[in-house]
């Protein structure tokens, strides 16, 4: 028996010992051994954990790279720009409404300095842990390489529940967070710019900005802009809270004008009539429900954690979120078939478009069998399990990765950054002289009267939309294009192109410093001092 099935053997009856011992304490159903394997990547798990996930997503794509094109990147590169370049780690002492104190596990991970500052949003979520956000920040990486924006990848966590806590306790614990990443050097417009994540919002992005510019602000005028995704009066920018999910939109739709990836993943071209099942229906999932229903598709299934609800005839965005909003369940709503507990069986159905926007890893081994979708578009992080995938692609479903296709929350996210070291809003300077130069060509056109009363300059959403479609369709297009010529799959492709332009980045800049002398020169000598002579 080789060493690694030794192991293997004890760990896992270290977990059954545990588990049995657990097992006569309430509650403890809660801990089954898929639950410990994901916290603790126990070798032989069914499945990995999520950093090796995504380690094995990447591996894959350097493996197509060192075999066909190997002066792209080398081996040894390829493993720096895997690694995490700082992790850390550290608890919080936070004193609770009732005068309690209790002490929090918090984490912020910055995976690549290739390019600066760092970006990556904050989750509160309890199960938070540092695998987690190690694979998100090495995700952002890729995400915001495959997308030509300019920024290394990083993510934050709070390991809580934020539905448990009141807004006067999730406050001081987000203050406290603040100070904590500020003094270690893990917050700034130049060093690291986190956004909001799973649990956290525009609220949360407020007192970051304000703890930050509280500290720092008076000397560094570029205080503001140490943080994204912040409320508009806050210096955040008109259409950062619909960005993921209209960026999800602008891809699918950009693809589907494709005819060569319609036929190739059997369906037709356009939008209009296709049908689409979104799994998560908070901002991601219900906003993209609203621009896929303006162009024309039925979204026939919504799935959430504790309901969903189904219609093949489509479900009407505008009426289904308000009941959402007031109740928080599909529970006695009746537009449609309503599911309880048994919701994920929506998400089986048949469909064009399938959207998972929820968490990683719903696509698994256990469930890659029964999808009947014909394209995946992952507007969550890490939704697809690599065992899934495989299956997936071979069944012949055109799997839409996440570091391409929901990359519009980071991109607009860019773009409020330049906003906050510009301080000024984005079309402000421009927008009286374009609107005056479309008036005097509208004349020299022959337009006049009431038809040049609606000619306008374009606002800072008009901006924020068209920039965000630009940027969603050339990253479509280009890596589709790459996934032809090279004849591999969609993920392939993106991971592919990435890890090229990173590798590139090194190449050029290099990757550490380093002072080398010319061969024939000689090490300088120190120079002796000399002794005073005693007078």
């Amino acid at each position: 028996m080789c060493i690694r099935d030794r192991y293997q053997r004890r760990v896992h009856g270290i977990l059954n010992f545990w588990m049995k011992a657990l097992s006569m304490f309430k509650g403890a159903k809660a801990l089954n051994p898929s639950v410990i394997a994901r916290c603790f990547s126990v070798p032989g798990a069914d499945e990995p954990s999520f950093i090796d996930q995504t380690n094995a997503f990447c591996n894959e794509a350097g493996d197509h790279l060192l075999e066909t094109q190997p002066h792209v990147v080398t081996k040894d590169l390829l493993e720096v720009i895997k690694a995490p370049k700082t992790v850390i780690k550290f608890n919080m002492p936070i004193r609770r409404d009732n005068g309690t104190l209790e002490v929090i596990e918090a984490y912020r991970a910055q995976h690549s300095y290739h390019r600066v500052p760092c970006k990556g949003g904050i989750r509160y979520s309890h199960d938070v842990d540092q695998q987690e956000v190690e694979a998100l920040s090495s995700l952002m990486t890729f995400k915001c390489a495959c997308n030509d924006i300019p920024f290394g990848g990083a993510k934050g966590g709070v390991k809580v529940n934020p539905k448990k806590y009141s807004v006067n306790e999730l406050e001081r614990i987000t203050r406290r967070y603040a100070l904590e990443i500020s003094k270690k050097g893990f917050l700034g417009a130049s060093i690291d710019v986190p956004a909001p994540d799973m649990g956290t919002g525009g609220r949360e992005m407020s007192w970051i900005k304000d703890t930050y510019s509280y500290i720092f602000g008076q000397n560094d005028v570029n205080a503001a802009a140490c943080i994204t995704g912040k409320p508009l009066h806050q210096g955040g920018i008109d259409g950062r809270p619909e960005a993921t999910g209209l960026g999800v939109f602008f891809g699918v739709r950009e693809l589907f004008t494709i005819p060569e990836f319609c036929s190739q993943y059997k369906t037709t071209v356009g939008l209009k009539g296709k049908t689409v099942i979104i799994q998560g229906y908070g901002n991601v999932g219900s906003w993209a429900h609203k621009f896929f229903q303006e162009e024309g598709s039925k979204v026939t299934g919504i799935i959430e954690h504790n309901s969903g609800v189904f219609n093949a005839e489509g479900l009407d965005q505008a009426d289904l979120l308000a009941y959402w909003t007031k109740h928080h369940s599909f529970a006695g709503y009746t537009g449609g078939q309503v599911f309880g507990a048994d919701s994920m069986e929506i998400m089986y159905k048949e469909c064009d478009i399938l959207i998972p926007a929820a968490i990683e890893k719903s696509v698994n081994k256990g469930n890659m069998e029964k999808f009947q979708c014909k394209v995946m578009a992952e507007a969550a992080n890490g939704p697809t399990t690599f065992a899934a995938h495989k299956y997936l692609v071979g069944k012949g479903v055109g799997v839409i990765p996440d570091l391409l296709i929901n990359a519009g929350g980071v991109i607009v996210s860019y773009f409020e950054w330049l906003k906050g070291l510009e301080h000024v809003r984005l079309g402000r300077l421009t927008k009286g002289w374009e609107r005056k130069s479309k008036k005097e060509l509208a004349g020299l056109l022959g337009i006049t009267g009431a038809k040049l009363d609606g000619i306008e300059g374009p606002t800072e959403k008009n901006i924020v939309y068209t920039a965000l479609e630009e940027i969603m369709n050339a990253s479509c297009r280009q890596v589709f294009k790459y996934s032809v010529e090279h004849k591999v799959n969609l993920r392939v492709a993106a991971y592919a192109q990435t890890i090229a332009k990173i590798a590139q980045t090194y190449k050029e800049a290099g990757i550490s410093v380093q002072l080398t002398l010319n061969p024939n020169q000689k090490p300088l000598e120190k120079k002796k001092k000399k002794k005073k002579k005693k007078k």
